[in-house]
């Protein structure tokens, strides 16, 4: 899926109506994108599980079927986050930092749509979660970046 770019005209304000739409736009893309993805696993699955010659094969099969679990926990999740990020646009909130309310910004939006702090926040919570231990947590693929 190409992404295209937010255009934002010369007098436009941030979060404008023709704004909120192109973000809408691309949430339902990738929460589609990804639903479709997730429909495909069952197949998956039943092509990774027939008869194995040997033990290698057999661990090779379990391998690609666990990562394929973990793949689907963590589009699962990013689903969660999209209709998180299309129900703050519904209310007027979507674009808007949590933690300090300032501008997320368009350059960080168009990277990560679902971004809910904006880079100084996320940074001070990294520093935070690095000071306090879950730094690892975070880093390591369990958790997901917001």
């Amino acid at each position: 899926m190409k992404e295209k770019k937010y255009l934002q005209k010369k007098a436009e304000k941030y979060m404008s109506m023709r704004m909120k739409g192109f973000f809408k736009d691309r949430l339902l893309d990738l929460k589609n994108a990804l639903i479709d993805k997730a429909r495909q696993t069952p197949d998956n699955f039943r092509s990774n599980t027939g008869g194995c010659a040997d033990e290698s094969d057999m661990a090779t099969k379990e391998e690609i079927l666990a990562s394929e679990i973990l793949a689907r926990t963590r589009e699962a999740k990013l689903i969660e986050k999209i209709n998180y990020s299309l129900a703050q646009l519904a209310a007027g909130d979507y674009g808007y930092c949590e933690s300090c309310g300032d501008e997320i910004g368009l350059a960080r939006l168009e990277i990560r749509p679902t971004a809910t702090l904006c880079v100084d926040c996320k940074n001070l919570e990294e520093i935070t979660e690095k000071q306090s231990g879950n730094y690892q947590k975070v880093f390591s693929g369990y958790e997901e970046e917001e």
